[in-house]
């Protein structure tokens, strides 16, 4: 997956304004008859439905919209030339060479004028006067500059799925949106982020909610520092509204209780790291592999351990599908406490930016002030 790529652009350059005058029979002294030059095309950058990396752009870096044509006789302008549009994936962030963020695609109705065409010349025509009859002056096209520009897609899902390598991430999202992602019992199984559908209502009756799911590989400790394929996916989870940590619980079979949750704050800590916003995501902790008899049985120790710190795990199998239902419940309850949070902001800032009225009967110092401004006076009558 090609999820980051680095591009040149540049807007069309303006055409030139030409020196040109009025030749025609029976016609004397016709004067300057030169046209502007076309302005040159912009460059947009507009959303691609069916794609879904930035592959194109590995093969692709340099983008050129077309110049604008030169003014032509008869006062005529030049062409204008022809905008370019560059598509790319939802979730797409363009960033300037600094890496500051210049536009971010979270919809698929968004377009972006990243560069503007230069401006056309002017043709002789402008430069006329009273003491200048025959203008020797045109002026050339407005040129543009190359821009380099970082493009980063980072997937837009409502759930991310974390955790260590090999803790069955990529089972459990076979599981609850029935995709065919690679699985096996070694690290980096996954390479990619996958994604898949989870329909609530297979485990909830008339809950027809569709849920986006991301499993996000790579992460083991260290990830923020680079190691791993952390610095790779760590940003497909700055979207996601909710986080699904994952922990193997097969691992008590070689280690104490305790491993599970060290395991937990290795992924948290690297999440720190990362950008210290993601910890404060909701996190619905699962312990999974309870299909293995040692697991199931220790579960009420686990949980011991997990309250300590104020934590409740949610045991599953992924294999067997066990328990699946409880982990969807939570799923749609925590997102929709994130909805909530989200409209509860947004009427908050509507109520800050909106106007206020005030009469002399609600003024709360009952005080009017008047800009210094005298008001015009129209007298009506004979005396006026």
């Amino acid at each position: 997956m090609i999820d980051t790529a680095k591009i040149k652009i540049k807007a069309g350059n303006g055409g030139d304004g030409i020196i040109s005058f009025r030749r025609e029979k029976y016609i004397s002294k016709g004067g300057p008859w030169g046209g502007d030059g076309g302005t040159g095309g912009d460059i947009i950058f507009k959303i691609d439905k069916h794609a879904n990396t930035l592959t194109k752009f590995k093969r692709k870096r340099k983008f050129d919209a077309e110049n604008g044509k030169p003014g032509m006789r008869k006062l005529k302008k030049g062409k204008d030339g022809e905008n370019l549009v560059i598509k790319v994936p939802i979730g797409t962030v363009i960033k300037d060479k600094n890496n500051k963020i210049l536009f971010d695609f979270t919809n698929t109705s968004q377009e972006f004028v990243i560069a503007k065409g230069g401006k056309g010349g002017l043709g002789n025509w402008h430069f006329k006067s009273s003491v200048n009859r025959t203008p020797m002056i045109a002026t050339p096209g407005e040129h543009t500059k190359q821009i380099e520009l970082q493009l980063e897609l980072k997937l837009l899902a409502d759930v991310g799925l974390i955790g260590l390598p090999s803790s069955g991430k990529s089972t459990l999202l076979n599981a609850l949106t029935q995709t065919n992602v690679k699985t096996a019992e070694y690290h980096f199984t996954t390479l990619e982020p996958n994604l898949g559908v989870l329909f609530v209502n297979k485990y909830i009756p008339n809950n027809d909610v569709e849920i986006i799911l991301a499993d996000i590989p790579g992460l083991i400790e260290g990830a923020a520092d680079g190691k791993g394929l952390g610095h790779d996916f760590l940003r497909h989870i700055e979207r996601t509204k909710v986080l699904v940590h994952i922990l193997d619980g097969s691992k008590i079979l070689t280690q104490n209780l305790q491993v599970l949750l060290d395991d937990f704050h290795i992924i948290n800590e690297e999440l720190q790291k990362w950008n210290k916003d993601l910890t404060e995501k909701p996190q619905i902790v699962v312990v999974n592999k309870i299909d293995l008899s040692e697991v199931k049985t220790k579960i009420p120790l686990i949980k011991k351990i997990f309250a300590q710190e104020n934590i409740t795990p949610i045991f599953i199998s992924a294999a067997t599908n066990e328990n699946l239902e409880n982990l969807v419940s939570e799923i749609v309850k925590s997102l929709e406490t994130e909805k909530q949070k989200e409209q509860t902001k947004l009427s908050k800032n509507e109520e800050k930016n909106q106007l206020v009225e005030f009469n002399i009967n609600n003024l709360p110092n009952k005080r009017i002030v008047f800009r210094n401004q005298r008001p015009k006076i129209t007298t009506v009558g004979p005396n006026k």
